[in-house]
């Protein structure tokens, strides 16, 4: 039987010392996350990517580099891994009053120092790992996907 990990983009923002992430409500908890979410049929990762952002934040979102590609078995559900493809990028407009999707209860600015206070908050260790790696120089060409999409 083939396996199929469930593909996902996040976004790191960075604006003024503070990183974009959502508040959301997943599985009865308050968690913070980057913007992210899955791919869709027909969709390019970029595309998806910038979509995600806007759905959850209401900000439009332009992805400059690729940080990182990440295999991460949920360990809540055995069955499910997620492939994420994490991008750095900057925020270009906010969308003020636009409704956010559901669960997602707000979109905030933590700087580091937030983050490591809420860090047993974090959704999962993915999200404080692509930050650090952002902030360690990990930035790739845009040009390394490949899209082949009609």
């Amino acid at each position: 039987m083939q396996w199929k990990p469930n593909t996902t983009v996040a976004a790191i923002a960075e604006k003024d010392d503070r990183f974009l992430l959502v508040e959301e409500k997943i599985n009865g908890k308050i968690v913070f996350n980057q913007p992210a979410g899955h791919l869709e049929q027909g969709e390019t990762l970029i595309d998806a990517v910038k979509r995600e952002v806007l759905e959850e934040t209401a900000w439009e979102f332009d992805p400059e580099s690729l940080v990182g590609v990440y295999l991460y078995p949920n360990p809540h559900q055995q069955d499910i891994t997620y492939l994420r493809f994490c991008f750095y990028g900057h925020c270009t407009k906010e969308h003020k009053g636009q409704a956010l999707d559901e669960g997602i209860l707000q979109a905030a600015w933590l700087s580091l120092e937030d983050i490591e206070k809420e860090k047993k908050r974090m959704r999962s260790p993915m999200v404080t790992r692509c930050i650090n790696d952002y902030l360690n120089g990990n930035q790739y060409p845009l040009d390394l996907l490949n899209h082949y999409i009609k």
